[in-house]
């Protein structure tokens, strides 16, 4: 039987909420997730970002993960389960020094054994343990590893396909599953999904698919400092932002995930807090470089992005938006000093426009590829509907496609050549952008053109090429960022997107919930909160 049993279904939660089931003792915090379902809870979640927030980096630990205390500044890299690591002189083998005395809720030891046993079950199809719900999570998210080993308990080498100094962000994505809990659990991963064992601050005891989970601390926990301070914490899945809204303000749950921006002004008239930052994630338009593209022209693409009041979408979206100076947020480490600036200016942009060719008797049309809702998009119609209107200021017409936001993904994956975009020159899709291949790579990357890779508009530039290289083969953190600011200065210098905006995570807290710092980052440290009486 599959761990989603029969006869769940999304009014289920609306049951457990109404019926009160899920009662609130002291210390526990309810948090209304906007997913359908709770996250994969073997190791690799689905759910995509928010399936890793709140079942991932709870339940387990990665090699190497990210600082979540501060939300002043942009999240960086330090020390997980690895303490240190380094790369041979071949540039190819990576070597990774284990923290000592780490064990797994079950209480068995982390060794190298068991940290090469989970790369297998994402990577070797041949292995006992090998899962292909995980695998289709996190394969993907490693594609520089070729090889790995056991040197001792504490050691383990990984090899690479070739130079990459961007491994360590790809390992952040790998969290490690108990062998021990496995095998105990009849070396069945549905048998493990009911009772997973990771090395995380926090440990699922109650798992009710479509309904519930129940996290409680991990008093073991390698890192005293992130050793949770509440009792439980217990996550329901509620996919519509007004149940979730309506859950909030009942009181049946403390925080939910992406209020709709017009119930704000109700929840802070009752006392709910507001919680938003800065983080890696933007809203733009992918522009089609094809033959024939009329965003081939680099006139055009500077005046559609010069054409947008960004400010005045602000009202739109409740005023929780970063308006975008680039592909990157301006808080970002790695934005640098781009000559180009998209700021809202409607004479440039038709002085632009009049020199590519058009004017107020000659627009231009395009056709553009939308969804009316989906992951990361917002708010899409609306927001889509004043880029239109915006650009129509400039002499560009535009025409919507709009697409179920799965058949988008797959129009997405398969290209703008590709015959079932039918015409369309750019599409509407927001990016995670916290490490350098899926930030920057892999969307101009000249091997990654659709459908081999995620470049959707088949853009191709040598000396794009050449930057991304460069990241890969720059070993030196310091140095890597500055290539890093270099590659991102051309994203902006060659208006190579439409930069729309950057959203910035609200989510609404009650205000008995105290002790939460917003990191800039997909994901947060949950172990700090508190609730008040």
């Amino acid at each position: 039987m599959s761990i989603f049993g029969k006869g769940f279904t999304a009014l289920a939660t609306a049951v457990v909420l109404a019926g009160g089931t899920v009662a609130q003792a002291e210390g526990t915090l309810r948090i209304g997730m906007t997913a359908a379902d709770i996250p994969l809870t073997t190791g690799q979640t689905d759910q995509g970002g928010e399936g890793m927030r709140f079942m991932g980096y709870t339940v387990y630990d990665s090699l190497i993960e990210w600082d979540l205390t501060s939300a002043d500044k942009a999240s960086t890299l330090i020390p997980g389960l690895a303490t240190e690591w380094s790369v041979g002189e071949d540039e190819l083998t990576w070597t990774f020094k284990l923290r000592d005395g780490v064990t797994f809720h079950d209480g068995s030891p982390l060794t190298a054994e068991v940290v090469v046993w989970n790369l297998d079950k994402l990577l070797d199809d041949t292995s006992e343990q090998y899962d292909s719900r995980q695998a289709a999570q996190g394969k993907s998210r490693i594609p520089a590893v070729a090889s790995y080993e056991v040197v001792d308990d504490l050691t383990l080498t990984i090899t690479t396909n070739e130079p990459d100094a961007t491994l360590p962000y790809q390992l952040a994505w790998i969290v490690m599953s108990s062998k021990a809990n496995w095998e105990a659990m009849d070396k069945d991963w549905e048998k493990v999904a009911m009772s997973p064992s990771g090395t995380g601050p926090w440990k699922l005891t109650e798992f009710v698919p479509r309904e519930r989970a129940v996290l409680v601390p991990f008093e073991d926990y390698w890192d005293e400092s992130r050793i949770p301070q509440l009792d439980e914490m217990i996550l329901i899945p509620l996919p519509e932002p007004n149940a979730r809204a309506a859950a909030l303000m009942s009181g049946q749950v403390d925080w939910i995930e992406a209020p709709a921006p017009d119930t704000i002004p109700a929840m802070e008239a009752n006392g709910f807090k507001i919680s938003s930052n800065a983080y890696p994630h933007n809203w733009t338009w992918h522009l089609s470089r094809v033959e024939g593209s009329p965003w081939n022209d680099i006139k055009v693409r500077k005046a559609a992005n010069m054409a947008i009041d960004r400010e005045s979408m602000m009202p739109l979206l409740g005023g929780l938006m970063i308006p975008a100076k680039g592909f990157l947020p301006p808080s970002s480490n790695w934005f640098g000093e781009p000559e180009f600036d998209p700021s809202y200016d409607l004479e440039a942009a038709r002085a632009l426009m009049e020199e590519a060719g058009y004017g107020p008797d000659n627009h231009l049309e395009v056709k553009a590829l939308i969804s009316p809702s989906g992951s990361g998009q917002m708010l899409p119609l609306p927001m889509n509907e004043f880029v239109q209107q915006s650009l129509a200021e400039a002499w560009i017409d535009v025409e919507f496609s709009v697409v179920e936001w799965n058949q988008m993904i797959n129009l997405w994956r398969a290209g703008a050549e590709d015959e079932a975009v039918d015409g369309a020159q750019s599409i509407n899709f927001t990016y995670f952008i916290q490490d350098p291949f899926t930030g920057l790579i892999r969307h101009l990357d000249c091997d990654l053109i659709a459908p081999n890779g995620t470049n959707w508009g088949h853009y191709c530039d040598p000396e794009m090429q050449a930057l991304f290289e460069k990241i890969k083969t720059t070993f030196d953190p310091e140095e890597q960022e500055a290539v890093l600011q270099e590659t991102h200065e051309k994203y902006v210098n060659d208006a190579l997107f439409l930069f729309v905006t950057h959203d910035v995570a609200p989510r609404a807290l009650s205000p008995k919930v105290e002790g939460f710092v917003q990191a800039q980052n997909w994901y947060q440290n949950f172990s700090s909160i508190t609730m008040a009486d």
